[in-house]
């Protein structure tokens, strides 16, 4: 299960987190309560496009799962979901991104680079925080943040996600072929309201990922202490505090991030975009590229795309109009708005915010699966077949038929059970056992 090629004692999650709730949706998605809130995990996706869109429709499935809530409880009392990653009281839950790596890829050399980018990519990615959640640092030390989630790691590198947070998580199940691929399971992240900004999260760590796989990562760069480059990333709000690198020199973290744009451009154009997101990644790295450089020129100018600004921006108006001060409780209260899942009630909502997914799209994307995956062939097993199917995985699923044993249908490569290769099947078969059959012959 660990990456560096060992299973500590203890490593395996508890009961009550893989099996209390667990749903696996007909768009592929998975639904499931970990540990005391819902959790919601996308379909697999080839492009960071399709991430966004399916990130998107999970919010409209907790959005109707709220609704449901509410008319099942009645008397007024509702279940409400923010979609967030602190509740302002030291605890933190996270928002995980899972990348499929080339298993030739060793794991050391993604530990020595992609690190830099986690640590940077703050800047564009974070959605903004009131106050600090370090025991005895207080709002005078630091009033605002860009990210939610930098106050919670303590470490460079780990198997933990709950305590003990590293940067680079070394839990390696890949749910494929674990001889081909390995699995890049990243904590070091915001939730983000904003489409945009998850675009960019996701676009921007595909490319970086395809340069370490094809070893073209060119920035020599590597922080002394990682884990206080983080939170100095997330506490700066100029932008432009040098960060101590191991060799004794300073950059910025807009002065890295446009360094790895540098290097990006250049393997795009050697190497093309198949591995690194497909053409989308064209479109990313020009968004990041004016990204960074409005950063640099005014952050504000970005209020409509990256959240930590967009909030401050609401923050900032509420200070001026009502002149309280960044420890106030009404701000925090307001912080904790911004991420509320109810319409009518969230802040975002009511922000005029740069989208990437249209709404139509996002709904149909909640009933259904993306087509050029395996998610393809789990989501619409769903639909044709509810009944029959005993248990969903990412890479299985299993059947029953009517006729002893259960049957099993092993799906270890992601690429493998798109609409490509399977829906001609899928339409031609009327039960599950002469789909069953088919497959086998």
């Amino acid at each position: 299960l660990d990456a560096r090629g060992f299973t500590p004692l203890g490593a395996r999650p508890p009961e009550i987190e893989t099996h209390l709730v667990n749903a696996v949706l007909t768009n592929g998605a998975r639904y499931y309560v970990d540990h005391a809130h819902p959790e919601m995990s996308t379909p697999e996706c080839l492009d960071a496009r399709t991430v966004t869109l399916y990130d998107r429709a999970g919010e409209l499935v907790v959005i109707e799962s709220m609704d449901a809530a509410k008319e099942l409880l009645g008397g007024g009392q509702e279940l409400i979901a923010y979609k967030n990653n602190s509740d302002g009281k030291g605890n933190s839950y996270g928002t995980h991104e899972n990348y499929l790596m080339d298993r030739a890829t060793p794991f050391s050399h993604i530990v020595a680079n992609a690190t830099v980018h986690f640590v940077t990519r703050q800047i564009f990615i974070g959605a903004g925080k009131v106050g600090c959640e370090i025991p005895g640092t207080g709002v005078d030390v630091v009033p605002y943040q860009l990210t939610q989630r930098a106050d919670f790691f303590e470490e460079e590198v780990g198997l933990e996600t709950t305590l003990k947070r590293p940067i680079i998580n070394t839990r390696d199940e890949p749910h494929a072929d674990a001889q081909k691929y390995r699995r890049l399971h990243v904590i070091v992240g915001d939730a983000n309201m904003s489409e945009f900004a998850t675009w960019l999260k996701v676009g921007s760590t595909m490319i970086v990922l395809a340069m370490i796989e094809d070893g073209e990562f060119a920035p020599e760069l590597a922080f002394r202490t990682p884990v206080q480059a983080l939170r100095n990333v997330s506490y700066d709000l100029t932008l432009a505090k040098p960060l101590r690198l191991a060799d004794g020199t300073t950059a910025t973290a807009i002065e890295i991030q446009a360094e790895i744009i540098g290097a990006a451009d250049k393997y795009l154009e050697r190497y093309g975009t198949e591995g690194a997101g497909g053409p989308d990644a064209l479109a990313v790295l020009a968004a990041w590229r004016e990204t960074v450089e409005t950063l640099e020129r005014d952050p504000m100018e970005l209020s409509d795309r990256i959240d930590w600004v967009a909030k401050k921006k609401v923050l900032d108006a509420y200070r001026s109009r009502d002149g309280i001060e960044w420890g106030d409780a009404r701000l925090r209260a307001l912080d904790l708005q911004y991420h509320d899942m109810r319409p009518d009630r969230s802040v975002f909502n009511k922000l005029k915010m740069h989208t990437i997914v249209d709404h139509d799209s996002a709904v149909a994307g909640a009933d259904n699966p993306p087509e050029d995956t395996r998610a393809y062939f789990r989501g619409e097993c769903l639909r044709r077949f509810p009944d029959a199917i005993v248990a969903a995985n990412w890479d299985s699923m299993v059947f029953d038929t009517g006729e002893p044993p259960l049957r099993r249908v092993p799906m270890m490569e992601p690429t493998r059970g798109s609409a490509a290769h399977v829906a001609d099947l899928l339409h031609g078969c009327e039960t599950v056992k002469e789909l069953l059959d088919q497959l086998q012959s």
